[in-house]
């Protein structure tokens, strides 16, 4: 169970190590400047909610210090050796279709592509932006 008293303590120990007003750490945090004002004076609860918007936006602050007192704040950073950039490769566009190849040519529909005797009389094209093409005999 979370010491309210405790936490709130915590929380302007986190205020004033990022050298902000209870406004703007709520402005910050994207909680309501009231939640604040209530989690210092012991009025609420911190909800997991505001909890984890704290630990989202301040990466400085430990999940546990936070709850319990344990822990250190801010966290230690680990300092490890810096990576060599490695550049991307380049993208390479995939061979375009040409509208001109034999299958892309706009040709009329073939006199006798009948089936059952029966004649085609248009073809209609939808396209995944909403367009479409018709084609008519």
């Amino acid at each position: 169970m979370v010491n309210t008293e405790k936490f709130a303590a915590r929380l302007e120990k986190i205020i004033n190590y990022y050298d902000l007003s209870a406004a703007a750490f709520a402005d910050q945090i994207e909680v309501g400047r009231s939640s604040i004002s209530h989690i210092l004076s012991g009025r609420n609860k911190p909800s997991l909610d505001f909890v984890m918007k704290v630990i989202s936006h301040f990466p400085e602050v430990e999940l546990y210090w936070l709850l319990n007192g344990k822990g250190r704040f801010p966290k230690e950073r680990s300092v490890s050796p810096p990576q060599p950039e490695v550049p991307p490769k380049p993208i390479t566009p995939a061979p375009a279709m040409e509208k001109s190849s034999p299958k892309f040519q706009q040709q009329g529909i073939p006199e006798d592509a009948t089936q059952n005797g029966k004649q085609i009389k248009k073809i209609v094209i939808f396209y995944a932006d909403g367009s479409f093409e018709a084609f008519e005999n």
